[in-house]
């Protein structure tokens, strides 16, 4: 009956050990599981940043075309008023040489 009990001792000591390194296997778990879900939370918290600063950047992209079109189109206008001034000085200069 001794060797039985022992025997009994031994299993149990084993089952004993097994149970202790599943919960140190669940403790472990648990621990990666909350750090990544923290991980998780400050990465979504980051993407939700930049995008929101890409949003801004597009706003921004925009409305620098919008201010290059309008340079454009005042340059343009310059350049056409320029070409006409300069039309007209040139009549201006030829009438004055048949006045002389």
């Amino acid at each position: 009956m001794s060797t039985s009990a022992t025997i009994g001792t031994d299993e149990f000591q084993a089952l004993e050990e097994r149970v202790m390194r599943a919960v140190e296997i669940v403790r472990r778990e648990r621990e990666a599981r909350a750090t990544m879900e923290a991980e998780l939370t400050r990465l979504k918290q980051r993407v939700g940043e930049q995008a929101a600063e890409l949003e801004q950047l597009h706003r921004q992209r925009e409305s620098q075309a919008v201010a290059a079109e309008a340079a454009r189109s005042e340059l343009a206008a310059l350049q056409d008023e320029r070409a006409e001034v300069r039309q007209r000085i040139e009549r201006m200069l030829h009438q004055m040489d048949e006045l002389v």
